[in-house]
């Protein structure tokens, strides 16, 4: 049987027990708390410095698109200045060699229908 000493050293052991289990606890708390806290500084530090990479990515990228477009409206432009070239000095040699504009327009004509001909003829005619 346990006597009143037995029980009150019993008591004191859990007592402490407690108390210990308690400390570690809060022990293992306190720890999780600071490798939280210190990786959402991590996390914090990283995304200052992933951000100004991000800024500078976006810039590079939206001044390669202008500079892109920018490129084409410059050959759109230039390749409209050639085609209004073009189409003058046709209308030029048309007014001024009316015979030879039409006897080179029948020549390309005719080469045209051969050169189709040719590509159609070897395709089986249906009835």
């Amino acid at each position: 049987m346990i006597t009143n000493a037995n029980s009150a050293t019993y008591d004191n052991f859990a007592d402490r027990a407690a108390v210990s289990a308690d400390h570690a606890i809060q022990s293992t708390q306190h720890a999780l708390n600071q490798a939280l806290d210190g990786l959402a500084n991590d996390v914090q530090d990283l995304r200052h410095q992933v951000s100004p990479m991000v800024d500078r990515v976006s810039s590079q990228t939206q001044a390669l698109a202008r500079s892109g477009i920018a490129r084409m409206r410059s050959n759109t432009q230039q390749l409209r200045d050639s085609v209004h070239n073009t189409t003058d000095n046709a209308k030029g040699y048309i007014r001024d060699e009316p015979v030879k504009a039409v006897l080179i327009a029948a020549a390309a004509g005719a080469a045209l229908v051969g050169l189709l001909s040719l590509l159609g003829h070897g395709t089986p005619r249906k009835p």
